[in-house]
């Protein structure tokens, strides 16, 4: 899954796109054989003149109560129309979508939009409505909100930002998903509004929030030193089988403080890529961490940019 293309899987499921009213085939999926993926460009002239259109023809078409994915890619002018729409008609069709365990909200390419341009909403009430979802994917930081819930079900909650607000990720970090084994956050920069703070992660970084936690990513994010040094030291890295502070801005300040912290031998993936280490550093790490059964993933070095005084050394995914 990258911000260049769009998503061919999700939740196990293959990604089948519900077919303009032109381009309909005699037959669709199984309703539970497929992640649907919906998606309305307004600058198709010949689909749907608008989300709700689309929404209204998918769930008179298909049999709801068997959907178990859905993938949400455009609902219009993505930066100057909030996902609130799509929530909201989701929610609303709660009783209808009784196996509906899997949500993608913003399967939008690059091409299609900057990742920074698409305007979230409070998605909160995804996790609300769905008591049995198992997996929540969100892309996209502008005026997301999530204050903190408990969900008994939920497995897999990731947010791809190029910035992460800083209540919302207070309120992950604060919630209570007693099931949750991957948390996935792309923190982003403040340009972009990821206006968070090392102490904003302490809900996770404690490891009593999220107790059955196997995967951990605190990615893309300019305070990638702080991030590593916070988890040096960090009780949830213990329960867990893979770590990834990749993407980031991380130099031989934030490895030096994962090889003097905790041991990370237990981890069965490390995943440093899209780094500012030096090669004498990133040798240093491979030879104290690539255990037998231990994948240590560091590739080569970014170069940072110097002008004058200053070194600019930038996060992989922003605008």
């Amino acid at each position: 899954m990258t911000v260049h293309e769009f998503s061919e899987e999700f939740g196990g499921l293959p990604v089948f796109t519900f077919p303009e009213p032109a381009d309909a085939p005699t037959a669709l999926p199984a309703a539970g054989a497929v992640a649907w993926r919906l998606a309305f460009d307004p600058y198709d002239d010949g689909g749907f003149d608008s989300f709700d259109e689309l929404w209204q023809r998918f769930t008179s078409t298909v049999d709801l109560s068997g959907v178990r994915a859905l993938v949400i890619g455009q609902w219009g002018e993505v930066y100057d129309e909030s996902s609130a729409i799509v929530v909201s008609a989701v929610v609303a069709a709660k009783d209808r979508l009784t196996s509906l365990r899997a949500v993608f909200l913003g399967d939008i390419a690059q091409e299609q939009s900057e990742i920074s341009w698409i305007q979230q909403s409070d998605v909160s009430p995804l996790l609300t409505a769905f008591p049995a979802l198992e997996v929540l994917t969100v892309r996209g930081g502008s005026e997301l909100e999530f204050p903190a819930v408990r969900h008994a079900s939920l497995r897999e909650l990731r947010f791809e930002s190029g910035g992460l607000p800083a209540d919302a990720v207070r309120g992950i970090c604060a919630s209570d998903f007693p099931a949750l084994e991957s948390l996935v956050l792309w923190l982003g920069v403040p340009e972009y509004g990821g206006d968070y703070e090392i102490d904003d992660l302490a809900g996770v970084l404690s490891g009593a929030r999220f107790p059955r936690l196997r995967h951990l990513g605190l990615q893309n994010s300019e305070i990638q030193d702080e991030i590593a040094t916070a988890v040096a030291a960090a009780p949830v890295v213990a329960g867990l089988e893979s770590l990834d502070l990749s993407m980031g801005t991380l130099t031989d300040a934030g490895a030096e403080a994962l090889l003097v912290g905790q041991p990370l031998t237990h981890l069965e993936k490390l995943d440093l890529q899209h780094h500012f280490l030096t090669d004498a550093m990133a040798d240093r790490l491979r030879t104290a961490l690539a255990q037998p059964g231990v994948e240590v993933l560091i590739g080569s070095s970014e170069q940072a940019e110097q002008d004058e005084d200053q070194v600019w050394r930038y996060a992989a995914v922003t605008e």
